[in-house]
């Protein structure tokens, strides 16, 4: 009785993160539908294929602030969706005032695209990701990004995204970037909302349909190998860039246990780290971009890339 009650309830989960991803496609799938919301005078440049080829999920959008004269720091955005829908808008959507104010204060955002696990297994994600920021670097000078002063910031499956970005270097996983890739690069802050962290914990660990499942091609539980090779923790070092991370309390798609255990596991290696437990708050929503988390997450950019 308790694996079908387990099954149904994780059913119902992955059916409500593909209702997400469709109401979000639905919202954003326009071109650039979320223009409006940044400060007047934003610059953008989109849908750059940052990998030179015809895929629709190779592609970022970069805005930029204002009257910029000078090289201006840069927050790259890496959205959720399970690894399996959404697209650079969708995050930016419900986040609406923290980006306006990332852009109010000086900074450009690069929102990004990635292969879905139903097109490629991982590490086609994190390849993706590394190629787009690569990209963003070798074209610094064209945008005017002070890339010596980057920050990622991710959600959900983002998160992960994320994460793995701040703690895999080129040096350390080169498996993670695409051949050619050249450009090596160091972020100087993450921003980790409500993204997994450890495979294994997820409830679904043995059922390789899950969205973990699908993302490394097999029930975690079954490779606990590939499972470790696509958790971020296992990166975790001294060296690792300093993480803000941010988990509603209510969590029932990742549980709050995925963000406690990158925090104990930062703060072991001595790397500074803070975690925020959101009180009553789901998996995703405008409950993430009210004020007092708003001035977290702009005063953690600032203390780092200013």
């Amino acid at each position: 009785m308790r694996k079908q009650k387990f099954g149904i309830l994780k059913t119902n989960k992955l059916l409500f993160l593909l209702l997400f991803g469709c109401i979000a496609h639905l919202g954003f799938s326009q071109a650039n539908p979320v223009i409006d919301i940044f400060p007047e005078g934003t610059v953008l440049h989109g849908n750059i294929n940052y990998n030179n080829d015809t895929l629709q999920k190779h592609l970022l959008d970069i805005y930029l602030p204002s009257n910029t004269k000078k090289k201006v720091p840069l927050v790259v955005f890496v959205h959720g969706g399970g690894w399996l829908v959404n697209d650079k808008y969708a995050d930016i959507g419900y986040m609406k005032k923290t980006v306006a104010e990332i852009l109010g204060k000086g900074y450009a955002l690069a929102s990004i695209d990635y292969r879905f696990a139903t097109q490629a297994i991982f590490p086609a994600q994190i390849q993706d990701c590394n190629r787009a920021v690569s990209y963003l670097v070798d074209h610094a000078e064209k945008y005017g990004l002070d890339t010596n002063r980057m920050a990622v910031m991710g959600f959900s499956a983002g998160g992960h995204l994320a994460s793995m970005m701040g703690l895999s270097k080129n040096n350390d996983v080169p498996d993670f970037f695409m051949p050619d890739t050249s450009a090596s690069f160091q972020f100087k802050a993450v921003v980790n909302f409500y993204g997994p962290t450890e495979l294994i914990l997820f409830p679904g660990a043995n059922d390789p349909k899950s969205p973990e499942g699908l993302l490394i091609g097999a029930a975690p539980l079954d490779r606990p190998d590939l499972a470790k090779v696509a958790s971020p923790v296992t990166y975790v070092d001294e060296n690792d860039p300093p993480f803000l991370v941010i988990h509603g309390e209510k969590d029932d798609l990742v549980s709050p246990r995925h963000s406690q255990l990158l925090s104990s596991w930062l703060t072991a290696k001595g790397v500074e780290n803070e975690l925020i437990i959101l009180k009553d708050a789901p998996h995703f929503g405008v409950m993430f971009d009210v004020e007092d988390i708003r001035t977290k997450v702009l005063s953690f950019l600032e203390k780092h890339l200013q």
